[in-house]
């Protein structure tokens, strides 16, 4: 099977972000990829080549503040970055393979933060969290690299409920598939940030919890990269590859 990629640009409120559809023709579940705070399309570009050749349209993109437009890192806030994934959402489920009722979202960090966001705004299916990161909702126009760093610690540290947080209050009304991977040693998303969002998945389909053995929040060893691919492979095997709506008939109004 030729696998075909092609190298977009996204308008987003006059700005342009650069992102890369990955594609087999002819498949239709859709998988958006969003990074980190700090990272790129780039680190999720193998994974999202391997996906694809299972039998998805894949999509990547970078958030502005970053790679082409790093010289708005200190000024781009956590809305311009929302719309940034709105946006790429409403390219992918634009290509012509792409069934808008089957669509996975795998967001890491900053980027999983977002990828709970969007699940309020537009129909998500599948949701993949890896170290997803916590903000509080205030400030929501301030400058995203100028939130205070401590008080972020301490804040991923509380114990939340869905009605104290935007992002845990769009985990509440979820009912799709969701996979939680979490670091054993990480260092910026505490253990308690993971079970705030877990536990705000009342209401979801199925929840996967995962913990990478060994691992930091980047995942910079080689073995900590290829347990997490492995984790993600085989999940999205089982809830996307395999899955067909006519088997699950309850999902059609879920996303009403």
């Amino acid at each position: 099977m030729a696998i075909q990629s092609e190298t977009i640009e996204l308008p987003v409120n006059g700005d342009t972000i650069c992102a890369t559809l990955v594609s087999p023709g002819s498949k239709i579940p859709g998988i958006l990829f969003v990074h980190g705070w700090g990272g790129s399309q780039q680190r999720d570009l193998a994974r999202a080549r391997h996906i694809t050749g299972l039998g998805c349209v894949c999509m990547t993109f970078d958030l502005r503040g970053h790679e082409k437009t790093q010289s708005q890192r200190l000024t781009v806030t956590r809305e311009q970055n929302l719309q940034d994934l709105l946006t790429a959402y409403d390219r992918l489920i634009s290509h012509s393979t792409v069934d808008p009722n089957a669509i996975a979202v795998i967001g890491t960090s900053y980027g999983g933060y977002l990828a709970t966001l969007l699940t309020s705004m537009r129909p998500v299916r599948w949701l993949a969290l890896r170290v997803p990161a916590m903000y509080w909702d205030e400030e929501w126009n301030t400058p995203k690299q100028s939130l205070d760093r401590q008080r972020l610690n301490d804040y991923r540290r509380r114990p939340l409920a869905p009605s104290d947080n935007r992002a845990l209050a769009a985990c509440a009304e979820f009912t799709g598939d969701v996979l939680l991977v979490e670091s054993e040693h990480d260092d910026y998303v505490p253990h308690s940030t993971l079970m705030n969002y877990r536990s705000a998945f009342g209401s979801a389909h199925s929840l996967t919890h995962r913990i990478v053995d060994g691992a930091d929040h980047g995942l910079s060893t080689e073995e900590s990269q290829k347990a997490y691919s492995a984790l993600l492979a085989a999940w999205i095997s089982e809830m996307v590859i395999g899955a067909r709506l006519d088997r699950y008939p309850h999902y059609a109004p879920w996303y009403a």
